[in-house]
């Protein structure tokens, strides 16, 4: 069996020449690279089944012992396809290319229908206001990032998170609070850089950029991410702001 779509899938030019010597231009030249590198793993998610296809047609079988390096091969390829496709988040987050007034509400509400009541989750939330003027994407961005990172690292398969927003001024307050195992101080600040995760992505999976995607968004929109300790035997709090006055005024 032959498979010539792979291979054209496979030809990817990578821009190597483009030095990125400003904060732009890396973000650009990450940009272009994971798009060019994403359309390969598409096409390596697919090659282990047709190994096994090709193997099969040949009259002979597939042991378990390769259709479990299959499996693993496409659990590696995913994690890497996942790890790109933040990337390629990280790279547009925080840009601010599209500010106007959004709904708290709508936004949440959209996230939690992507997250699903399947993840055996009680998500809750209390606004004090109605909508502020940022880009789409980023509210998105931040309520995705910081209600699945409670969610992922979590320590049982239920349990509940408490997303708040009110305004301080010109302001946005946003924090996320969960009952999870929560977070040692010292590894406060720790948790905000890229590609960190404090357990093995053997254990949860994920690329370590979630909390340094809110913290990118919020230091464009001149305000903070950071946890909050609580005091609390188990918990994690993550307290986000965002100012409002250097984009207009919020309602």
């Amino acid at each position: 069996m032959t498979h010539p779509q792979l291979y054209s899938s496979l030809d990817v030019e990578i821009p190597l020449g483009k030095q990125p010597n400003t904060a732009p231009d890396a973000e650009e030249f990450i940009h272009l690279v994971s798009h060019d590198l994403r359309g390969s793993i598409r096409a390596l998610l697919e090659l282990p089944e047709w190994i096994a296809e090709d193997i099969e047609e040949s009259g002979l079988e597939v042991s378990p012992s390769v259709h479990s390096s299959i499996t693993l091969m496409k659990r590696h390829t995913q994690r890497l396809d996942r790890m790109l496709f933040d990337l390629l988040q990280y790279s547009r987050a925080g840009k601010m290319a599209n500010i106007q007034e959004v709904s708290l509400q709508e936004k949440f509400d959209a996230v939690v229908k992507e997250i699903g009541p399947s993840s055996g989750f009680r998500i809750d939330h209390d606004f004090g206001c109605g909508s502020f003027l940022i880009d789409e994407a980023d509210l998105h961005t931040l309520f995705s990032a910081l209600i699945g990172n409670a969610i992922k690292h979590h320590d049982k398969f239920s349990g509940r998170v408490e997303v708040a927003a009110w305004r301080e001024g010109s302001a946005l307050m946003l924090t996320v609070s969960d009952d999870g195992p929560g977070i040692h101080p010292r590894f406060h600040e720790r948790v905000f850089k890229p590609m960190t995760t404090l357990r093995s992505r053997d254990e949860v999976e994920g690329s370590g950029l979630g909390l340094a995607l809110v913290r990118k968004i919020a230091g464009n929109y001149n305000g903070h991410a950071r946890l909050i300790s609580t005091g609390a035997e188990r918990g994690a709090l993550v307290e986000v702001r965002l100012e409002g006055g250097n984009i207009g005024s919020a309602t």
